[in-house]
């Protein structure tokens, strides 16, 4: 491997943990930036097929979202479909006459770069606020041991601990599959990415699967080993699904990387593919399923 590839994945992991840890709008703030330069590759990828999206209207929108999330999933949900209107609404009234490619890109756009990234802020905003000791909702430990104390794990913030325990198990899942994968691979999993393969992915699925049990345990979830084999399975599987995803569009759109932004990584895409399906699965799960299995 690249030490360029592993030294801008250190930064990007440390990044990513720092912002996590923060929460709050600076959580928030870090996402919009990906979602900026997201925007911008997908909508580069869009053109090499000479559609003509609404790229600074999408992408407006998409910051939009991320806000209105913060401050209310629920208004989020509703002003989707507002905003996929207004894309419309907008692409009606071009010198050019839109064409359905047009419009189908551009609300992709804002599902694919926008709505469904989104569920990151209300996944980490759960039962933040109450502990927010920054400014901006953000929250630092005042001692390390407020996190790795005994028990204290559990008593955390479930926004933050269940955001840590996913992006734990997006990262087994990819070391998982590049690593066997490369070495052992023999079978290939699908034509879209001829470089998968279907023991990369099982293996990769398989880590995803031990980090979610030994997390579940650890954070005292309910029925920890049904807990934790559901979301490993739902985060692995996701995982996999988003990093095809970008594949496919990558393929039709004739190239290899999204971008070049992370030295040996690729584009933003390329580095955050797997986490795009994850997080409205997790948070789903964690509001609407969990919650039964702990009542039972």
């Amino acid at each position: 491997m690249p030490w360029s590839r592993i030294i801008s994945g250190i930064v990007a992991i440390a990044l990513a943990l720092g912002a996590v840890l923060l929460g709050g709008w600076y959580f928030t703030i870090m996402l919009a930036v990906v979602v900026f330069l997201g925007q911008q590759e997908y909508f580069d990828l869009v053109r090499t097929r000479g559609i003509l999206p609404a790229a600074k209207t999408t992408l407006f929108l998409s910051l939009v979202l991320l806000v209105i999330s913060k401050i209310d999933g629920a208004l989020a949900d509703a002003f989707m479909p507002i905003a996929g209107t207004f894309i419309c609404f907008y692409l009606l009234f071009q010198p050019k006459m839109a064409t359905i490619a047009d419009v189908s890109a551009s609300i992709m756009g804002l599902f694919y770069v926008g709505y469904l990234p989104s569920y990151w802020v209300r996944l980490r905003t759960m039962g933040s606020v109450a502990i927010s000791n920054l400014p901006l909702d953000g929250y630092w430990p005042g001692t390390w041991k407020d996190i790795f104390g005994e028990n204290n794990l559990a008593a955390l913030p479930k926004g933050l601990t269940i955001t840590v325990l996913t992006f734990l198990c997006i990262w087994a899942a990819d070391i998982g599959a590049y690593t066997i994968g490369r070495f052992f691979g023999k079978t290939r999993l699908s034509d879209i990415s001829p470089k998968k393969t279907v023991e990369g992915a099982v293996f990769g699925i398989s880590a995803s699967l031990g980090v979610a049990l030994t997390g579940s345990y650890y954070l005292q979830l309910p029925q920890f080993l049904l807990t934790g084999i559901t979301l490993g399975l739902l985060i692995g599987l996701a995982s996999l699904l988003g990093d095809l995803t970008e594949s496919m569009l990558k393929r039709d759109a004739g190239v290899k990387d999204s971008g070049q932004l992370i030295p040996g990584h690729g584009g933003i895409l390329d580095r955050t593919d797997s986490y795009i399906f994850t997080a409205p699965l997790v948070y789903y799960f964690v509001t609407l399923i969990l919650p039964l299995l702990g009542s039972s």
